[in-house]
């Protein structure tokens, strides 16, 4: 590695890391809003769209989107996707915590898995196979089906992370036929497709009373999906996927320590054993196909 790549690399990281701790503070500013979470979630889109279309336009990226017809209904369909995403997200924090949603929202790349198999014929090894048992495992002890206080709400809640994890395998499916377009451009047409997706389900007359709460929202749109957005693409550019692949627990761990720190949230023990399998095998899933990625790139280069 050279010099000049070390230095970028290193640039990269200090871009993800900060993506990731952004990342694990979002749940903070779902409930210090005191809006609904799909409130929350149109408002994250009217926001974030205003400042994501201010960055596209002093960059010069709206004078030429590189759209044709087909991609730009697929970046509206995984626009659909997304945004009902976060809104099913965002309604587990309440149901659950944030810890433990966070934690099995990270199931979605099993979900990406999944779904490369179906829609593209992707191999489906048993190595897969495999992790995806052992993250469910964990899913099954986050759950802690034996605790008394078990609810019928909390069960509610840990369903939704799961829906959003697959709705965000959906729309990652989406953003793999999109190449050549920047993805700043896809997010932002995202985002403002939100707006509209989500407005039949906002509490306007609870948004006129949260007061302070407008802070934190304006905070969502612009420091979780302006700044975020933008800094991930960017280490995107700069990281092998196996350090994307690592760093990216830092998100579920950040989430962990907030939601402990803020809000006094307690993990019991076998919730714990839960998330170390769930973010163990997520990992080792990711290694090993970044790994396997790496040397179909050797064995085309050496040809």
């Amino acid at each position: 590695m050279t010099i000049q790549a070390a230095d970028l690399q290193k640039k990269g990281v200090v871009e993800l890391t900060i993506a990731m701790v952004l990342s694990g503070t979002i749940g903070v500013f779902v409930f210090e809003s005191g809006a609904q979470p799909f409130t929350v979630a149109f408002w994250r889109c009217v926001f974030g769209a205003v400042a994501l279309g201010l960055y596209c336009w002093i960059r010069g990226f709206l004078s030429d989107t590189r759209f044709t017809r087909k991609t730009f209904l697929l970046a509206l369909l995984g626009g659909v996707f997304l945004v009902y995403n976060w809104a099913f997200l965002f309604s587990a924090y309440s149901k659950t915590s944030i810890s433990l949603a966070t934690v099995v929202y990270h199931t979605q790349p099993f979900y990406v898995v999944l779904l490369g198999a179906l829609v593209f014929k992707e191999k489906l090894t048993a190595v897969k196979l495999g992790w995806i048992a052992v993250a469910f495992v964990g899913v099954v002890l986050v759950t802690d089906i034996t605790s008394v206080t078990i609810s019928g709400n909390y069960l509610l809640g840990i369903g939704q992370a799961l829906l959003a994890a697959l709705l965000y395998a959906f729309a990652t499916i989406i953003a793999k036929q999109l190449k050549g377009i920047r993805p700043h451009v896809i997010a932002l047409t995202q985002v403002s497709a939100g707006v509209f997706l989500l407005l039949p389900f906002v509490d306007f007359s609870g948004t006129a009373t949260i007061g302070t709460g407008w802070a934190w929202l304006v905070g969502i749109g612009v420091i979780h999906t302006c700044v975020m957005y933008i800094l991930l693409y960017s280490s995107y550019q700069k990281l092998p996927t196996s350090l994307i692949a690592v760093l990216s627990f830092i998100y579920p761990a950040v989430a962990i320590v907030v939601d402990m720190s803020v809000y006094g949230t307690r993990i019991h023990p076998l919730q714990i054993v839960g998330i170390v399998l769930i973010c163990g095998a997520s990992l080792a899933n990711s290694l090993g196909t970044s790994q396997r990625a790496g040397r179909v790139v050797s064995a085309g280069k050496s040809a």
